[in-house]
C-alpha cells in the first residue's frame, strides 16, 4: 500500500542549490574586482572583513562592500572613488549570479518529473522576499512550481521555525499536514516544526552549514540527492505511477 500525498514543498538555500559554495565564489569575485579597481589591500584581509560584516549585519544588509572599505585602513582607498570600488564589487557579485547560480542537475531533473504529476509543488523559504524570488527566477525552476504555492517568510510576516508559517500554507491551500511533504536542510527550522505539525519531512544532507547539526526530532526520510527523493516518492507514495486501467 502506498501513502497518499497531495503536495510537496521545498526550501531553497542548500536544498535546491549550494548556497554556501555560491556565496563563497560570489564574494571572492567581488573582492577581486574591488582590488582590480585599485583597492590597496590583501585579498585574505578583505575577505575576512567581509565575513565579519556579514556576520554582524546579516547577509541581507545592503552595504557590505561599503562597510569593508570603512573597516580597512584609510590608505587602502586613498585617492580613489569609493563608489567605484563598491560598484565593481556589486557588478562582479551579480555577474557570478548569472554564471554560477543554478540548481543541482538532479534537482532540475526531478522537479521537471514532478511537474508532470498531480502533486502541488511549492516553496517555503526564509529570507527577504525579492531576494528569494530572484533565486527562483535565476534557478529557472518557476515553470515546475504551482504558482500559488510559493511562500517567502518576509512576504507573509512569519519566519521559521514558527509553526504558524506551516499552518498558514496549509490553510491557504486547503491542505492537510499529513498529506504534505517538506524538503529542507535545516533540522531546527525545517524538520522539527514540520514534524510537530504532522508533515512528512525529508532532510537533505548533501551540503551546507547545517549538515552536521542535529534537531530535536528525526526526519521521516534523509536524502543525499534528489534521485533518492524520487525513489521515495515512487516507492512509498506511488507518485508517477500509471493510473489503473478502467474496468468493463
Amino acid at each position: 500500500m502506498t501513502r497518499r500525498l497531495d503536495a510537496i514543498f521545498f526550501d531553497i538555500d542548500d536544498t535546491l542549490f549550494s548556497t554556501t559554495v555560491f556565496a563563497d565564489k560570489a564574494r571572492r569575485a567581488a573582492i577581486d574586482a574591488m582590488i582590480l579597481y585599485g583597492l590597496r589591500a590583501e585579498r585574505h584581509a578583505c575577505l575576512r572583513e567581509l565575513e565579519e560584516v556579514i556576520a554582524e549585519f546579516s547577509s541581507n544588509y545592503g552595504s557590505h562592500f561599503d562597510k569593508v572599505i570603512q573597516r580597512l585602513p584609510a590608505s587602502a582607498s586613498a585617492g580613489l572613488n569609493k563608489a567605484m570600488l563598491v560598484a565593481a564589487g556589486v557588478v562582479a557579485y551579480h555577474e557570478t549570479k548569472t554564471r554560477e547560480l543554478q540548481v543541482y542537475d538532479d534537482v532540475y531533473e526531478v522537479l521537471r518529473w514532478l511537474a508532470a504529476t498531480p502533486l502541488a509543488r511549492g516553496i517555503i523559504s526564509a529570507g527577504w522576499t525579492i531576494k528569494q524570488a530572484e533565486k527562483v527566477v535565476r534557478l529557472k525552476i518557476y515553470e515546475f512550481l504551482t504558482p500559488n504555492a510559493i511562500y517567502f517568510t518576509d512576504e507573509i510576516g512569519i519566519s521559521k521555525p514558527n509553526p504558524k508559517l506551516y499552518r498558514r500554507v496549509l490553510q491557504d491551500l486547503g491542505l492537510e499536514a499529513r498529506y504534505c511533504m517538506y524538503v529542507g536542510d535545516n533540522p531546527r527550522n525545517d524538520i522539527d516544526p514540520c514534524n510537530r505539525e504532522g508533515w512528512v519531512t525529508v532532510r537533505s544532507k548533501r551540503s551546507g552549514r547545517f549538515a552536521e547539526i542535529q534537531g530535536e526530532t528525526r526526519p521521516t526520510y534523509e536524502i543525499r540527492d534528489f534521485y533518492e527523493l524520487r525513489d521515495i516518492l515512487r516507492r512509498d507514495f506511488g507518485v508517477g505511477a500509471a493510473a489503473p486501467a478502467a474496468q468493463g
